[in-house]
């Protein structure tokens, strides 16, 4: 049986107070269980939406001014809220953990080891503060997908999963290492929203993409070998 000791700094009344006096706006609090989406936020003229899971309920004073702060500026950076979330990725599990076992990391494949590729970049391009965890997803030869997802990030259990179906002799090292890269950018980019909408490729992103330095010798293979197939990144 799994236990958490949680201590709660706050419920859903005193929550919704400290964001209120913290925005200067009327805020509408649901507190949820949703292990998809930690924390969404809908704007309108007279209310202020929020949805937040019941972990935050146990957030600082700290936690709670920056998650007022992307209320009102929602281009704003959110490290504490991010780092807040790694910490206590435990809350998101305890509802299925009985049923779900862990998530199986797997760096080595038959042809490319992406540790090495995934420790290379994080030195040479963020100074070695992406934390995610990375693993070859789940081979699943039944399935034909006509735009297939090479890569994905998930922020919920701070994991890169890359597509086996890269793990070949014939696909070179320099297009893998892009598509980590491309992955590692979710993970230290913070999520915009435009209209309401989520933008996961923003101008930032793409500026920052070009900076790998296999970047047009990546785009070029791709091309090649993706044509009428196409491709996706998946952001969780």
């Amino acid at each position: 049986m799994f236990q958490l000791n949680l201590q709660f700094l706050n419920n859903k009344d005193t929550m919704r107070d400290s964001l209120e006096k913290m925005t200067g706006k009327p805020v509408s609090l649901r507190i949820t269980d949703n292990a998809t989406s930690l924390l969404s936020i809908r704007t309108r003229p007279d209310l202020v939406n929020v949805r937040i899971h019941w972990m935050f309920l146990k957030a600082g004073d700290d936690i709670i001014r920056e998650i007022s702060g992307f209320i009102k500026k929602r281009k704003c950076q959110t490290p504490l809220i991010r780092k807040f979330i790694h910490e206590n990725r435990a809350c998101i599990k305890v509802r299925d953990c009985s049923s779900n076992p862990p998530v199986k990391i797997r760096t080595q494949g038959r042809f490319h080891d992406m540790g090495e590729m995934f420790a290379a970049l994080n030195n040479a391009y963020f100074g070695r503060r992406v934390s995610a965890s990375i693993s070859w997803g789940k081979r699943n030869p039944r399935r034909v997908v006509r735009k297939r997802i090479l890569g994905s990030y998930s922020g919920h259990t701070n994991t890169i999963r890359i597509n086996p179906v890269l793990d070949r002799k014939t696909v070179p090292g320099f297009f893998i290492r892009y598509i980590i890269y491309h992955e590692m950018l979710h993970s230290d980019m913070k999520e915009e929203t435009k209209n309401g909408r989520r933008l996961l490729h923003s101008p930032e992103f793409r500026q920052r993409e070009r900076l790998f330095g296999e970047y047009e010798k990546a785009v070029a293979w791709e091309k090649q070998h993706f044509t009428g197939n196409g491709r996706s990144s998946s952001y969780e």
